[in-house]
């Protein structure tokens, strides 16, 4: 495994989700209170960029390929849920954490390209909920795309697939536990993580990826000191913490890795399951559990929105970004 870098720098990486026309602009004013240290970290101008090396379960395989994590705080409209550019609104913006998760890998002759983006408030006792999440998967065959809207008690499920037996789905979930949040809430309130059991909607690139139906599922929960040698620290010593969730109806375990102190970097994640898919009439692949695995080689902090000439370019080195190169 290359040795873990971290890279401070005034510039970034033109990443692999491409920004809208205007400039981004990351939350310039945080909600109170937080702490000194979140603030001087989430609040001066620049995003947290990691990138990993993945291992994808696929087709009874395992696939190289990479994965980057953005997380930024931004101005979020929580009615709207759409990001806040200024101007008059008729509603108060709120500070959220975004992530953006990017996968890309390749499956024999053709690629993936999958990601999420997940939008969930710094000010989690006004809003416990995570708002919003979007996940598009883009291969040769075609291309899907979920999106979970927090309306009151429910959350409002809209998805498109290319496949027939999954084609267009609107419909609402019980708002409980997102897993897509959980990246998030690790590095807001690691210690209010929940534990035991649980009701809890997927990750929606697991269930795109497997092609089982949103919905809610029973799971627990665990918080332990990780000792592992699979994930390593930023800086040697400093302790690591592993949230892992077992899904006993899908025979899935999720295991998360974080470091034990603040701004609790991700150092990687496992994800085991068997890669069998039930698509209408037809099964596919066996029925033998293999697991994902991202492991963090880098991180850099930088205003990567401001950075997209071809000078530029020379970030994506320091980040480690190969694209589809493996």
């Amino acid at each position: 495994m290359p040795a873990v870098r971290i890279l401070v720098a005034g510039a970034a990486v033109f990443l692999l989700l491409a920004c809208s026309a205007a400039p981004e602009q990351p939350t310039t004013v945080s909600p109170k209170p937080v702490s000194a240290e979140f603030q001087r970290y989430w609040y001066a101008g620049k995003a947290e960029l990691s990138r990993y090396q993945l291992t994808q379960n696929r087709y009874d395989d395992l696939h190289p390929g990479e994965a980057v994590l953005v997380f930024v705080t931004e101005d979020f409209l929580p009615q709207q849920q759409v990001k806040f550019e200024g101007g008059s609104s008729t509603e108060q913006p709120t500070s959220v954490l975004k992530m953006n998760q990017v996968r890309r890998f390749t499956t024999g002759i053709y690629d993936y390209s999958l990601a999420t983006s997940v939008f969930t408030p710094v000010a989690v006792q006004q809003f416990p909920r995570t708002l919003k999440v979007v996940t598009s998967v883009q291969e040769w065959c075609g291309q899907t795309y979920s999106q979970l809207n927090l309306r009151g008690a429910r959350y409002q499920l809209e998805a498109h697939s290319y496949f027939q037996q999954e084609a267009d789905e609107s419909r609402t979930l019980e708002a409980v536990v997102l897993e897509d949040e959980l990246w998030a809430r690790i590095r807001l309130t690691p210690r209010a993580l929940p534990l035991g059991p649980l009701r809890i909607i997927p990750g929606t690139v697991a269930a795109r990826l497997r092609h089982r139906p949103l919905g809610v599922e029973k799971a627990t929960a665990t918080l332990a000191p990780y000792h592992g040698a699979a994930f390593k620290p930023a800086q040697p010593g400093t302790p690591l913490l592993a949230y892992t969730l077992l899904y006993p109806d899908a025979r899935r375990a999720l295991t998360i890795v974080f470091e034990d102190q603040f701004p609790y970097l991700i150092a990687g994640w496992e994800d085991t399951y068997s890669g069998q898919m039930q698509l209408g009439n037809h099964t596919y692949g066996k029925d033998q559990q293999l697991t994902t695995r991202a492991t963090r080689t880098h991180t850099l902090q930088s205003d990567y929105w401001q950075r997209h000439t071809r000078p530029d370019s020379v970030l994506r080195q320091q980040l480690g970004v190969t694209g589809f190169k493996n």
